[in-house]
């Protein structure tokens, strides 16, 4: 039986104006990745790594080529099924967390589900699981600046899982971490990935992530330059 990639980018490019001068952020890059997979995108600042993370995650389109997110070609799609193909498919970590200060933790997971009709008895069951998965129940009705730099990236992943996604993109989640609590972030991301077979991809160049994830793809100039997989 032959796999098909739960992700798949073919020659994919994107421009950015910067005044009058046209930058290449990613440059025809085609890649694959498949269910259960955790990859790490190598690439100094200004590699294109966010870029290209944007763009999977659908919160940016590209200008040149096609996204192909579990099946569903992105090309095709209006800004608004974008917007529910990133609620339902994608679960998007990022390097400053993004939480909302005026809300609990638990506010914070439950904010994504705003956007969906659901059962309130549901929500409330998803959001004690989420939490839960993260450690942090006892912390639902904590603040974000209640909350330790590991906690509020708990948080937020618990807020990107809220949705049962199939993807999970994580763009420097140890960034503003110590390396103990890093590799303890790293450490959920990863059983979370084996527990609900997600495919994962995350963008760093810590050492503690690079230490971690042995499967790499190396991204330089808006190029994909190298790709290793470990043992």
């Amino acid at each position: 039986m032959i796999k098909r990639p739960i992700v798949l980018l073919e020659n994919v490019s994107k421009y950015y104006m910067v005044g009058e001068y046209q930058i290449c952020a990613i440059d025809d890059v085609s890649l694959s990745l498949y269910q259960g997979e955790m990859k790490v995108l190598v690439g100094n600042s200004g590699s294109g790594k966010s870029t290209l993370l944007h763009l999977i995650g659908c919160i940016d389109k590209p200008d040149n080529g096609s996204i192909v997110i579990d099946g569903f070609n992105t090309d095709l799609k209006t800004l608004e099924e974008l917007s529910s193909l990133r609620l339902n498919k994608i679960g998007f970590i990022f390097q400053s967390f993004n939480l909302i200060p005026v809300l609990t933790a638990a506010e914070n997971v439950e904010f994504p589900l705003l956007f969906r009709k659901n059962n309130k008895k549901s929500v409330a069951q998803r959001i004690d699981e989420v939490l839960e998965k993260v450690g942090l129940q006892d912390r639902r009705n904590h603040y974000p600046r209640q909350l330790s730099g590991g906690q509020q990236q708990r948080v937020a992943i618990a807020r990107a899982l809220i949705g049962d996604p199939s993807i999970l993109i994580a763009d420097e989640p140890t960034a503003n971490l110590d390396s103990q609590t890093g590799m303890g972030i790293l450490d959920l991301i990863e059983s979370i990935k084996k527990e609900n077979n997600l495919t994962v991809l995350v963008a760093s160049h810590d050492s503690v992530v690079l230490d971690k994830i042995k499967d790499k793809i190396y991204i330089k100039d808006g190029k994909i330059v190298l790709s290793e997989v470990g043992a």
